[in-house]
């Protein structure tokens, strides 16, 4: 019997080990070197899932993930990552091994623990929570741990695009939303001269009533205040309109929350979170790796 793979804590240091040299690796050499550094045999490396994924590369890839999130790697290109400055130090800090408890002390990691799952839970309670859920249980906590994290790369990959991008992007949620019109369009404004309007789109597919759209691409740490909120505001009365949607890849202040609650012009906020997850929902920038089928009894037929 071959020895138990690591679970995907257990690739965290591997991982940060392997691109400590500042190379630029690809995935399939990050999964390639990690198993050489860890000597893992052939076997370890050939086991598989019931998807037909290797095992270790998926666990790997885990880890890759929950590093980019925690701000310990970053994608220089399409497919590709190397180790950031925040990686190094994270590898210096816990020279025995790294754990997503040690993960939850970062702010960047904290913005996108998976829902309903506390700070301050260790991964051994973590672990027992799980054991004890039930089978259909089990498979809705990973989805949501999966949805978590392609949330937080969504946003992370927003961010770095240019604001034309997100723009663009905020307007094809819409437009997937059922908003667009009789032929699903919206137009993009974004650029010098905008009026602090990016986009417009019909709310209905007579073209009757229109609404205004504002993004903006901000880092997590970087909240959209009431000042831009009233900019907005604005430059709808400008247009002489009274409903909009601005959205942000960071969130908003408190401040800004209750002037768009308090204001006449219906300003609909949408923060980084619920952009993503509205990504996620209506299939805008993602795609379905996988399907799985839970099955009963037919109690029908075997009356």
């Amino acid at each position: 019997m071959s020895t138990p793979i690591p679970t995907w804590e257990g690739f965290l240091s591997p991982v940060l080990r392997v691109l400590s040299d500042s190379r630029v690796r690809t995935r399939r050499e990050v999964f390639a070197d990690v198993a050489t550094f860890m000597t893992l045999t052939d076997e370890q490396r050939d086991e598989l899932l019931t998807s037909g994924q290797r095992r270790v590369e998926n666990r790997i890839g885990w880890a890759m993930s929950f590093l980019a999130r925690a701000g310990a790697l970053e994608r220089p290109r399409r497919g590709s990552c190397t180790i950031t400055e925040a990686g190094r130090s994270l590898l210096a800090k816990h020279p025995n091994g790294i754990t997503e408890k040690d993960l939850q002390t970062i702010p960047a990691f904290r913005d996108y623990v998976p829902a309903g799952r506390g700070t301050k839970e260790s991964t051994d309670e973590v672990e027992s929570a799980i054991t004890a859920l039930d089978p259909v249980e089990q498979i809705e906590d990973g989805i949501e741990r999966l949805k978590s994290d392609v949330a937080s790369d969504i946003l992370a990959r927003l961010r770095g695009q240019d604001p034309a991008f997100l723009e663009r992007s905020v307007l094809d949620v819409l437009v997937a939303m059922g908003y667009g019109g009789t032929d699903g369009q919206a137009r993009h404004i974004g650029g010098n001269g905008d009026g602090g309007v990016d986009g417009v789109i019909d709310q209905d597919k007579l073209g009757l009533q229109r609404i205004y759209v504002q993004a903006k691409r901000y880092a997590a740490d970087n909240p959209v205040g009431r000042e831009a909120i009233q900019a907005f505001v604005g430059a709808l009365h400008g247009r002489n309109v009274t409903q909009g949607i601005f959205i942000t890849t960071s969130r908003f202040s408190q401040n800004a929350l209750e002037y768009a609650r308090a204001i006449g012009t219906r300003v609909v906020l949408i923060d980084g979170a619920r952009l993503a997850d509205l990504m996620i929902s209506h299939g805008v920038g993602v795609q379905t790796r996988a399907t799985y089928q839970i099955v009963e009894v037919d109690e029908d037929y075997f009356e």
